[in-house]
C-alpha cells in the first residue's frame, strides 16, 4: 500500500510538472509569437499548480526536503526530541482533519450548486478536489511519521539542512582545488 502511495505521489508530480511546464511554453510561444492564446491555459496553470503545490508538500515529508526551524527541538535529548516531534504531528494531524473536514463542506456546496471553472467548462468540485486529496496525503504521511516517532524508528522531522549542504558543497570544491 505504501509503495502505491509512492508511485502515485511520483508519477502525479513529474506529470504535473512536465504538463504545466509544456502548457506554460505553448502559451508564450502562441502570445509572443503569434499575438494569440487561449484563453484556458491560465487556469489550467493555476489548478495544475495548486495540484502540485499540496502532492509535493506530502512528498516532501516523506524526503526529507522541508526547511525545518528546528534549533530548539536539537537542544533536547532523543527522548525529548521524539516527545516535541509526536506533539508536532499531533498538531499537524489536528490542521490536516480541520481543513479536510471544511473542504468537504466547501466541495459538497460547490457540487450541489453546479459552479464550473471559469473558462474551462469541469465542475469546480472536481478541480478543486484536490484539497481532500492532498491533504489526505499529507495526513498519511504525517502519520506514518507519527508512528516511526512512537516506534522509535525515528526521532523527528527529517529536514534540509542547507547550512551543512552547503558546506559539504564547499569541502568537495576545496578538493577539487576549486578557489572560492
Amino acid at each position: 500500500m505504501l509503495r502505491l502511495l509512492n508511485r502515485t505521489e511520483e508519477a502525479v508530480i513529474c506529470l504535473l510538472m512536465a504538463l504545466t511546464t509544456l502548457l506554460v511554453f505553448v502559451d508564450v510561444v502562441m502570445r509572443f509569437g503569434f499575438n494569440t492564446g487561449f484563453m484556458w491555459t491560465q487556469e489550467l496553470t493555476l489548478h495544475m499548480s495548486a495540484w502540485f503545490v499540496l502532492f509535493g508538500a506530502s512528498y516532501g515529508i516523506k524526503v526529507g526536503s522541508h526547511i525545518g526551524v528546528d534549533a530548539f527541538v536539537k537542544m533536547f535529548p532523543r527522548t525529548g526530541r521524539r516527545i516535541l516531534s509526536a506533539i508536532g504531528c499531533l498538531f499537524g494531524l489536528a490542521y490536516c482533519a480541520m481543513i479536510l473536514y471544511g473542504s468537504w463542506i466547501y466541495l459538497d456546496k460547490v457540487k450541489r450548486i453546479g459552479i464550473e471553472l471559469e473558462d474551462i467548462p469541469i465542475p469546480a468540485w472536481i478541480a478543486h478536489s484536490i484539497l481532500i486529496i492532498g491533504f489526505l496525503f499529507l495526513s498519511i504521511r504525517i502519520f506514518i511519521l507519527l508512528w516511526d516517532i512512537i516506534t522509535n524508528k525515528a526521532d523527528g522531522f527529517r529536514y534540509a539542512n542547507e547550512a551543512d549542504d552547503s558546506m559539504e558543497l564547499v569541502e568537495e570544491l576545496k578538493e577539487e582545488g576549486v578557489k572560492l
